[in-house]
């Protein structure tokens, strides 16, 4: 009979536990569900084609060739821009880097509707093929020869030569420069042969081999010529020894001095 009465305090002395454990379980779940629907409620607003449209481009860089409207031109070029959540920013990235000037882009997203654009340009210093531009990396781009501020040299080559012909100029116009001379244009033909034009108007063939020793000959040769190089048309550097020299008819090179 004392057996009886102890078991029946006993389970009278769980009931309350049980009923608190589901009581903060309840409780628990409730929060749970409180708080997934406050998340998911903010997320759907987020991504709301209506909420946090991007509406405002802020450019920065040193920049001469591109401008805002270039820029918002490459955005208006996609068939959609999202929203501050929804728009990958990649895809504006490439959009960007697509500009013909544009030799790096940095995006980000600025809360709440601006795009945040960091532009670095090509710097040109060659025109490669009469029609594309070089950088001073041998990079070929595609900016508009027309906007160039200033000359630049002519260079050109087959493809995939621009980085050498780039090399050769680099490395031989200061010697050009030493007689107050500069190159005008210099091409690589398909046959590996170089062709130098001076802006005096000088043609130089130089051919496939000894470009160095071939250079430092014409610059010999010129320091020789005195007045005479208002004369002459091109000199043939293509022996071991020696070059040819072409003249200018003596009524042509007087027009050519007066000019």
């Amino acid at each position: 009979m004392l057996m009886n009465v102890f078991d029946e305090s006993r389970a009278v002395s769980r009931s309350p536990l049980i009923k608190n454990h589901a009581s903060g379980v309840v409780f628990l779940f409730v929060v749970l569900l409180l708080i997934s629907s406050l998340v998911y409620s903010t997320l759907s607003w987020m991504w709301d084609e209506q909420r946090l449209p991007l509406s405002k481009i802020v450019l920065q860089g040193d920049l001469q060739y591109v401008s805002s409207l270039d820029v918002q031109r490459a955005f208006a070029q996609l068939d959609h821009i999202g929203t501050f959540m929804s728009q990958d920013i990649n895809v504006l990235q490439s959009s960007v880097q697509a500009i013909p000037w544009v030799a790096h882009a940095s995006i980000r997203k600025q809360w709440p509707d601006t795009i945040k654009v960091f532009l670095t340009e090509y710097r040109a210093v060659a025109i490669w093929n009469g029609n594309a531009l070089l950088d001073g990396y041998g990079t070929v781009f595609n900016g508009d020869i027309g906007q160039l501020n200033g000359e630049r040299v002519k260079l050109y080559g087959p493809q995939g030569t621009s980085q050498e012909v780039l090399n050769v100029w680099k490395r031989t116009n200061p010697k050009f420069q030493l007689l107050n001379l500069n190159i005008s244009s210099l091409l690589l033909n398909d046959r590996r042969a170089w062709q130098i034009i001076l802006d005096n108007g000088i043609r130089l063939e130089l051919g496939k081999e000894s470009l160095d020793e071939r250079v430092a000959r014409f610059i010999s040769l010129y320091k020789n010529l005195g007045n005479k190089t208002e004369q002459v048309s091109y000199i043939d550097l293509r022996y071991d020894t020696g070059a040819a020299i072409g003249w200018f008819p003596e009524q042509e090179a007087q027009e050519s001095k007066n000019d």
